[in-house]
């Protein structure tokens, strides 16, 4: 597969889901925005794209960000999801999965930073793709807001911070609120660049302290994360054959 990602800042990293690329031996390109890399002309090189998360959000304005173009990243997820290609977002990715199919991002109920458990809806359970999840699972999060839905979105997930955590918007695409991809790695420049959101942790009721993020393993959620990306690899497969 040719997986290509859009990295809208250096800290907030692929992790797991470069791992699982790369040990598939899967063609992996990027576009790091914040070195002033250009989004991909189209999608027609790319059979799996993933959408990063960042400080930003769809409505984020190039005058505030000028290496975060929301519109020009939305008009490639839809020309990515016109075409059959599979397309994951992760946090603010995931926000512009929706906004890109005609439903605004919302704010998320409650801040939520650290590992906390995500559980499967019904319509979660009876998606093949997350037959192996847990009824409820700890995974990592980092957000304020939440993807947008759909008439035709079903939710997967939710947690207690957050009503929509896993988001289908058809069998290839699918948007992650929570950060499944997360590391040592990843929590390590991540702490380093929230400060602010940290030194308040005890202020909410979903935010853990460093020292507390460096002490989780996030070595299950990655793991049922690869096992995500190995049935959605043999979906996309399938559909093009």
């Amino acid at each position: 597969m040719r997986v290509h990602f859009i990295v809208h800042e250096r800290f907030e990293a692929p992790g797991a889901y470069e791992t699982w690329a790369r040990k598939r031996g899967h063609d992996v390109t990027y576009s790091h925005l914040y070195a002033g890399d250009a989004l991909p002309a189209d999608a027609q090189g790319i059979d799996l794209l993933i959408v990063m998360g960042g400080p930003q959000d769809p409505a984020t304005t190039s005058e505030a960000c000028p290496h975060f173009d929301s519109k020009g990243e939305q008009a490639l997820i839809a020309s990515a999801v016109k075409a059959g290609k599979a397309v994951i977002g992760i946090c603010l990715g995931s926000q512009l999965i929706g906004e890109a199919l005609g439903a605004p991002f919302a704010h998320s109920p409650e801040k939520e930073i650290g590992k906390f458990p995500i559980t499967l809806t019904e319509e979660g359970r009876r998606d093949a793709l997350f037959s192996h999840f847990a009824k409820s699972l700890d995974v990592g999060h980092w957000h304020n807001d939440m993807p947008g839905l759909t008439p035709e979105a079903k939710i997967i997930a939710f947690s207690e911070g957050c009503p929509r955590q896993i988001v289908s918007y058809s069998d290839r695409v699918f948007g992650f609120q929570c950060h499944m991809e997360m590391t040592p790695d990843v929590v390590e420049l991540l702490i380093a660049h929230s400060d602010k959101d940290l030194s308040r942790a005890a202020e909410y009721r979903f935010v853990d302290t460093p020292e507390k993020l460096r002490a989780h393993d996030y070595s299950e959620m990655n793991q049922v994360l690869f096992e995500f990306l190995n049935k959605l690899e043999k979906r996309y497969k399938a559909a093009q054959a």
